[in-house]
């Protein structure tokens, strides 16, 4: 018996070596995606008015590293605070740790490379190598079409620095080691023509992070039919909005027209509208959906995600977009 002890013992400590070594590989070692160390990103005006329109309307990168005033409905941006950073995502929203938005003015980046730029966009990996969690949808931009993310890159660069240090992240455990494994070199894709609606289509839905915050998720990784909502949104208040259903079924979007489609982003595009104070203790309605950034896609590449969205899978099911505390 003392012998089968001592052979247990053995190689539980063998386990443990191994789950060690493991460990300090995964965390060491990993993410191994090389810099472009040649990139220089030409900045043109056709470049930065692309990134422009990528970043605030599309990918929305300002909407997360930006201030956003979550007192006023779909949370605009405080003006002033384009790119600055600070937005933090932690526990009491269901993220698995404490995460901060970074600095992505000329005062951020300023001692980045074009290449760590492209790297941590497409791959989600910093600049010293650490990697990113994808609350940023780096698996999304993974898919662009190079010359985009170089057009975002330009912009960037293009605009006014603001002074601002946002804290460190911190995921909590095992998504800490998890997080090594996660990115990938980029694999960018050829943006389709506009005139192909539905691949164009399928591309800036990619872009723009559509099937992601409309599904439903479970400690970060999706569960749900891909469209068909359900994803939590937490607030601090302790409310909760969903993300709707947007699946061409009677529940999502299958009654909506494409006029229809393009008018609910559009109606914020008005320059008379002013987005409405929201009252926390009354628990008036809120949502994450940043209504006024993407209120300024074009109509044709509205009309093009609409089409797209009509060629995923129906799914039934009405999601109850909004829970007061304690409901």
């Amino acid at each position: 018996m003392k012998q089968l002890f001592k052979y247990l013992g053995i190689l539980l400590l063998v386990a443990i070596a191994g789950i060690v070594i493991a460990i300090t590989y995964i965390t060491q070692a990993l993410p191994d995606i090389p810099v472009q160390a040649d990139l220089k990103v030409e900045i043109t005006p056709e470049r930065v008015a692309r990134g422009e329109y990528l970043a605030n309307s599309v990918c929305v990168c300002m909407d997360c590293h930006s201030t956003r005033d979550w007192n006023s409905f779909s949370g605009p941006l405080v003006p002033g605070t384009l790119g600055k950073g600070g937005e933090r995502f932690d526990q009491s929203m269901n993220f698995p740790g404490v995460f901060y938005a970074r600095n992505l003015t000329p005062f951020g980046l300023k001692d980045w490379t074009d290449g760590e730029i492209y790297r941590a966009i497409t791959s989600g990996v910093s600049k010293d190598g650490h990697p990113f969690f994808p609350v940023m949808p780096y698996p999304n931009y993974n898919k662009l079409a190079t010359e985009d993310v170089h057009s975002i890159i330009a912009y960037l660069r293009s605009l006014p620095p603001i002074e601002s240090a946002p804290g460190a992240s911190k995921a909590d455990f095992p998504l800490n080691i998890i997080m090594h494994t996660i990115p990938e070199e980029a694999h960018p894709a050829k943006r389709p023509d506009p005139s192909n609606s539905v691949a164009y289509g399928a591309y800036m839905a990619n872009a723009s992070g559509c099937i992601v915050c409309h599904t439903r998720h479970e400690k970060g990784s999706p569960v749900g039919e891909p469209g068909a909502g359900g994803f939590d949104f937490k607030f601090p208040t302790g409310s909760i909005v969903r993300s709707a259903n947007i699946t061409p079924h009677a529940d999502g979007i299958g009654s909506w027209d494409k006029a229809t489609f393009i008018s609910r982003f559009k109606q914020y595009a008005d320059s008379s509208y002013v987005p409405p104070t929201v009252d926390w203790k009354a628990n008036d309605f809120q949502t994450v959906m940043p209504w006024t950034m993407y209120c300024h896609l074009t109509e044709q590449d509205l009309g093009a995600i609409y089409d797209y969205l009509h060629t995923l899978p129906p799914v039934a099911g009405k999601v109850e977009k909004w829970s007061e505390p304690g409901s």
